[in-house]
C-alpha cells in the first residue's frame, strides 16, 4: 500500500508526513527522568539533515528538575529556522507543584507568547488547543478558550488552529468560530468514535496526528497484543516493530501525520527510515 509523503497543513503549509515529537527530548516519558541536553541538541540537528520540516513541541515540555523548555532547545540548535520548517505547539495545560489545571480564556494569551518567546518566532506556525488531562473530557465545552485563540489567530500571532485530545462535539464547537488545521489524539484504531473522527478529518483534510504510538493506552500501558502484531509484520520486512508502527499511522489516511519521539539519536535515524517501508494489504489485515 502506498501513499503521498507530504501534507499540506492547513492546506499551505507543506510537510513530511513523519515529524519529530519532542517531549523525548528531555526526559524519558512524561514523568521520566531527565534527559542529556546535548544529545538533546543532536537529535534536532539530525532530525532536520534528515529532512523532518515538522516538529512537535509546547512549552510545558520541560527537564523534571526545572531547567530549560524544549523550545529553548529548538531556538539553540535551529534558529535561524529553515524556511520549510513548520514549528506546532499545544496550549491548556497548566503544571504546578500542586498538579494538573487548565488555563482558562484570559490565560492562553500569555501561553502563546511564552512559546512564541523560547522559540524565537514572531508568529506560531500552528496551535493545538489541548483540552483535559488523560482522557477526552467528552461533554466539557471548549468554545470560549478556542475562541481566544481564534482572536489571536486574527492579530497574526497564529497561523493556524489544531485541537489535542477532543471528540468529534469538540471539533463541531470550534468549527463554528475558525477553520481546524490539525487533531492531535492519542487514538485508538479499535474505538468506534476515533474512527469516526479520522474519517471526517480525512473528509476535510484536517491533519491527524496520533500522539502516541497505537499500542498506547491512556495511562500509559501497553497493548502487548497490538505490539506482538507489529513484531510479526516487522519480521516479513526485516524491519524492527517500531518502524512498522510508524508505517501503520502513515498508512491510516492520507491526512495521517506521524511524530515519533526519541532521545537518541540512533532510534531518530530509525524511526525515519520507516519512510521507506510501504505496508501491504496482508499486514494492514494483520494490525486491525
Amino acid at each position: 500500500m502506498t501513499s503521498t509523503t507530504t501534507f499540506a497543513l492547513g492546506g499551505d503549509l507543506q510537510v513530511d508526513r513523519l515529524g519529530f515529537g519532542t517531549i523525548r527530548l528531555v526526559r524519558d516519558g512524561f514523568n521520566g527522568p531527565s534527559r542529556n541536553r546535548e544529545t538533546a541538541l543532536a537529535v534536532l540537528t539530525r532530525a532536520v539533515e534528515l529532512g523532518v520540516n515538522h516538529i512537535d513541541t509546547a512549552d510545558f515540555y520541560r527537564w523534571p528538575d526545572g531547567g530549560p523548555c524544549v523550545n529553548e532547545l529548538i531556538r539553540e540548535a535551529l534558529h535561524p529556522y529553515p524556511e520549510d520548517l513548520v514549528i506546532a505547539t499545544k496550549v491548556g495545560p497548566v503544571f504546578s507543584p500542586t498538579g494538573y489545571s487548565e488555563a482558562g480564556p484570559a490565560d492562553l494569551r500569555a501561553q502563546v507568547e511564552a512559546n512564541l518567546e523560547a522559540l524565537g518566532l514572531d508568529r506560531l506556525d500552528l496551535v493545538y488547543l489541548r483540552i483535559g488531562y488523560l482522557k477526552i473530557p467528552h461533554g466539557d465545552s471548549l468554545a470560549e478558550r478556542f475562541e481566544a485563540l481564534a482572536a489571536l489567530r486574527e492579530e497574526g500571532l497564529i497561523r493556524h488552529l489544531g485541537l489535542s485530545n477532543v471528540g468529534a462535539e469538540h471539533l463541531d464547537e470550534a468549527q463554528r468560530t475558525a477553520p481546524v488545521a490539525a487533531i492531535q489524539n492519542l487514538f485508538n484504531p479499535t474505538d468506534p468514535d476515533e474512527a469516526l473522527l479520522l474519517e471526517r478529518a480525512t473528509t476535510q483534510q484536517i491533519a491527524f496526528v496520533p500522539f502516541g504510538t497505537l499500542s498506547s493506552g491512556p495511562n500509559g500501558e501497553r497493548d502487548t497484543a497490538r505490539d506482538a502484531r507489529y513484531a510479526q509484520v516487522a519480521v516479513r520486512h526485516g524491519a524492527t516493530a517500531s518502524q512498522v508502527a510508524v508505517a501503520h499511522v502513515l498508512a491510516l489516511s492520507p491526512t495521517t501525520l506521524t511524530i515519533p519521539g526519541t532521545g537518541s539519536v540512533a532510534h531518530l535515524e530509525e524511526n525515519v527510515a520507516a519512510r521507506s517501508l510501504t505496508l501491504t494489504e496482508e499486514d494492514l489485515g494483520a494490525l486491525r
